[in-house]
């Protein structure tokens, strides 16, 4: 049974930053690649960061110089850290890893940016 475990979604002020984790499990294989989504209530799913076995990134422009994603191979897990939040940064933060042709997604973590 395939699971990612997401970890460090919560409430951030205007500015502030925050870190988020998923931990891949149930799989056997290296993971071609891993990366995150984000998606407000009535909008679509929409790209914020991918990375590839070798490091190699891929970033939304809306977050680009302000969010960074790194992976631990023999953890099997992703980040992404998350700098100088804005309050349009706010959704739900889905992780997801991708063992062709198959993805895996997680359960989703709310990130919400206030005052």
């Amino acid at each position: 049974q395939v699971q990612l475990v997401e970890s460090g979604g919560g409430l951030v002020q205007p500015g502030g930053s925050l870190r988020l984790s998923c931990a891949a499990t149930g799989i056997r294989v290296s993971i071609d690649v891993m990366g995150w989504y984000r998606q407000a209530p009535g909008k679509q799913r929409d790209l914020v960061a991918t990375i590839s076995t070798t490091g190699r990134t891929n970033y939304a422009d809306s977050v680009k110089g302000r969010f960074t994603i790194s992976r631990d191979n023999a953890k099997k897990t992703v980040y992404l850290q998350m700098n100088t939040l804005k309050p349009e940064d706010t959704a739900v933060y889905y992780c997801y890893a991708v063992v062709f042709p198959t993805a895996h997604w997680g359960q989703g973590t709310q990130v919400t940016v206030s005052s």
